[in-house]
């Protein structure tokens, strides 16, 4: 599948070489990264899931398109939910838990996310693996009695380093075309 962001193409079945085994000692380093991560999230540590982004991070998550089944393949169209680098990124984790005017999340919404379905692949370049991950996201915000849900593929790439893997690029594919949640300033 390509999806075509911009003027960017992100293609990743041309950048995956071998998959890595499910259970194998990278896989489950892997799989530690993924949950670790949702967990801050979950628990607003905003500031150390800060510390895990790579400084040549790539964050987008193109807005889904209704397409006939021919036209599948031309589902993500050009605009983005999000599209952000590392310091834009920044700017965003900064104004969430330094200042007292990022009213979207005040008070906090209470999230959390569950990572499933992972599977690896090694790249060309050393000590970089894509990853695609499914992430299914529940929100409850102020006193709503109910739930709003979220879904989405995750294509990641993660970079090995000497502090622990780095997320250097972020692709999220969600599934639903209208977003049924406002003051959307979460990470995903």
């Amino acid at each position: 599948m390509s999806v075509t962001i911009a003027t960017v193409n992100y293609t990743r079945e041309d950048q995956r070489r071998d998959q890595v085994p499910y259970g194998s000692p990278v896989y489950n380093s892997i799989m530690g990264f993924l949950i670790h991560e949702a967990r801050l999230l979950d628990h607003r540590d905003i500031k150390a899931w800060g510390e895990l982004l790579a400084e040549d991070l790539e964050y987008k998550a193109p807005v889904r398109i209704t397409r006939r089944v021919q036209q599948f393949d031309q589902e993500f169209g050009t605009m983005g939910h999000f599209d952000d680098d590392y310091n834009s990124m920044q700017v965003r984790i900064t104004r969430l838990i330094t200042t007292t005017n990022a009213w979207s999340e005040d008070p906090a919404s209470r999230v959390r996310r569950f990572v499933s379905n992972a599977t690896v692949w090694e790249t060309d370049v050393p000590d970089e693996y894509e990853v695609s991950s499914y992430l299914l996201l529940t929100r409850n915000r102020a006193e709503a009695d109910n739930y709003k849900q979220l879904s989405a593929e995750r294509n990641d790439r993660l970079r090995m380093t000497k502090s622990g893997f780095k997320l250097a690029r972020r692709s999220i594919l969600l599934d639903q075309v209208v977003l049924g949640m406002p003051n959307f300033a979460i990470f995903l």
